[in-house]
């Protein structure tokens, strides 16, 4: 990438995996770069796995350089055991990434779904056909950690576009409205 200013890293954190998935932003449009994951060994103990975690995201960052990062939330399950370890793991990961001075935004699984889909109940395979379509990848996926890591950079993504959309169209005063909406002016005669 030659500016790499434009990465944005996502991560779809979990305890035995963790996807990282990095697009590229050029001219308002996204390219793949990367995707992968780490797995991590239930036999290993917990507080080495969440060390392990640290490691890959320092690797990430000092390989890429990510100007932004997005990560999804964990999702509320029944299982408190699971979710504290899921937190704990997520905890790492935005940690180590503050530490970078990156900016980190948060989503929920169904906000990424139905930004890459249109659709919030949409399964990973969906999610993934539609990457494959965004990001012109023609590789198969092995993991879909990795594709939700990645669906959560391109969620990112269009967020940020919207948004520079909307704050670059909001009118500074009367005239510049007036100016940028001719048809909703009525003229008194």
């Amino acid at each position: 990438m030659e500016n790499q200013s434009n990465i944005i890293l996502g991560i779809d954190p979990g305890t035995l995996m963790m996807g990282y998935g990095l697009i590229g932003i050029s001219n308002r449009k996204a390219c793949f770069i990367e995707m992968g994951v780490l797995k991590l060994s239930s036999k290993r103990d917990a507080h080495e796995r969440l060390r392990m975690i640290q490691k890959k995201v320092i690797e990430l960052i000092h390989e890429f350089h990510p100007a932004d990062c997005a990560i999804e939330a964990p999702f509320f399950g029944k299982n408190v055991q699971s979710m504290l370890k899921l937190g704990r793991a997520q905890g790492v990961a935005i940690a180590t990434i503050m530490q970078a001075s990156i900016p980190v935004t948060e989503y929920s699984p169904k906000k990424i779904k139905q930004s890459i889909t249109g659709n919030g109940n949409a399964d990973k395979e969906q999610v993934w056909k539609m990457l494959q379509e965004i990001l012109q990848v023609r590789r198969e996926i092995k993991h879909y950690d990795a594709s939700d890591a990645l669906a959560a950079a391109v969620c990112h993504h269009f967020q940020n576009s919207v948004l520079k959309k909307s704050v670059s169209s909001k009118a500074k005063g009367w005239e510049d409205f007036i100016r940028q909406n001719p048809k909703r002016v009525e003229k008194k005669i």
